[in-house]
């Protein structure tokens, strides 16, 4: 039996030019709410969103998630493990050091998140050194905190929290437990996840071209959808399948 985590942006849907330009596409929901069903509600999203994110994007879906790299996290079971509140006034102050780069650069994006802080330079690729710079001293005061590159993006999020530790603690619950763990991802901050689902004796799964811890790579958000479904046909034809009896009476 799998249980299947995946990441969000890049992988369930396309990457935009800001976090809010996505374009969720139709019928996203469907699949997902499917996807549900095939692997038992051993589904769930990690992200570096937050939490109430992804319920805006996938709404009416309540799903299993790691938000904020893990920061912050849903059970299946509906319940919210609380981000500690001396992360997220070091997130608040982190974003407050980083406003006057943003205003003296307009392209550039904070995305302030309960427990954790963004910056994307999508728009200004020529910032990027800035960016490092600007958060590299913002931490100077916050060593709680850790950066971590993304596409296009730096992010402060908390020392101890990524998405593979959220992949590993959703695994010693139900209805995750005892599974085999799949992890489809497609950015540097998806490695941790492919580890931790590589070493729990699943297969991290890796969007597109760059170095990767992930054994098994597909090309793009259309063969994400293409291999949830496939592996929902295997789920239910292992659910479905039962011993054939032969009646060799005579």
């Amino acid at each position: 039996m799998l249980a299947v985590f995946t990441d969000f942006d890049g992988t369930l849907v396309e990457i935009a030019e800001t976090p809010d330009a996505i374009d969720v596409p139709s019928g996203l929901t469907e699949r997902i709410d499917r996807a549900l069903h095939d692997f038992d509600h051993a589904f769930a999203v990690l992200t570096g969103r937050e939490i109430a994110d992804i319920d805006r994007y996938l709404s009416p879906l309540q799903l299993p998630v790691a938000g904020a790299h893990g920061a912050q996290r849903r059970r299946a079971d509906g319940t919210l493990e609380e981000v500690d509140q001396a992360i997220i006034e070091g997130a608040d102050a982190i974003a407050q050091s980083l406003q006057a780069l943003a205003m003296t650069n307009p392209d550039l994006l904070i995305e302030a998140k309960d427990g954790a802080v963004a910056m994307h330079f999508r728009q200004a690729p020529e910032m990027e050194e800035a960016v490092h710079l600007a958060m590299q001293e913002a931490l100077l005061d916050h060593p709680q905190f850790t950066l971590v590159p993304g596409k296009m993006v730096l992010e402060a999020r908390p020392v101890g929290f990524d998405k593979g530790a959220a992949l590993r603690a959703f695994m010693q619950e139900e209805p995750f437990a005892g599974r085999t763990p799949i992890f489809i991802g497609d950015d540097r901050t998806d490695e941790d996840a492919f580890r931790a689902a590589q070493e729990l004796g699943g297969v991290g799964i890796k969007l597109g071209s760059g170095e990767t811890a992930a054994r098994m790579r597909i090309a793009n958000v259309a063969s994400v959808y293409a291999l949830l479904e496939g592996l929902g046909g295997l789920a239910h034809r292992h659910q479905d399948a039962a011993p054939i009896v032969t009646d060799t009476a005579h």
